[in-house]
């Protein structure tokens, strides 16, 4: 059952901002980088494979980067998060503490997802 309040994938999309960044982070080995000027944010996305039971983190779904970008308080969010690259690595929040920073509405959650209990990754 889907909820109402939770974001839906629009029919028609594009995907103009972000760009899948590859990275030896200790998490996840892609994701979806946003980047203004030499500061950027690394954004990841936890996935399921239901062949073998496993989850991985990675880039997010493509309808969702400009939604993102576009979001009137994406920009605060990102000067306050960002940070210039240290070592290959961006500063990292997921999909939903992204979501819930800038009040949008969620993707529906899934009942095999973790969350990080800080707030860097």
């Amino acid at each position: 059952m889907i909820m109402r309040y939770h974001y839906k994938k629009p029919a028609i999309y594009y995907s103009r901002y972000g760009i899948t960044y590859d990275c030896n982070h200790p998490v996840y080995h892609k994701c979806t980088l946003y980047q203004i000027g030499k500061y950027g944010l690394a954004v990841i996305q936890q996935r399921y494979d239901e062949t073998s039971k496993t989850t991985w983190w990675g880039e997010i779904d493509p309808w969702l980067t400009d939604s993102i970008y576009l979001h009137p308080n994406f920009k605060s969010f990102f000067d306050e998060r960002s940070r210039m690259v240290d070592d290959g690595l961006y500063p990292t929040v997921t999909i939903r503490q992204l979501m819930w920073a800038l009040k949008m509405k969620p993707i529906p959650r899934q009942r095999w997802e973790t969350c990080f209990d800080r707030r860097d990754i």
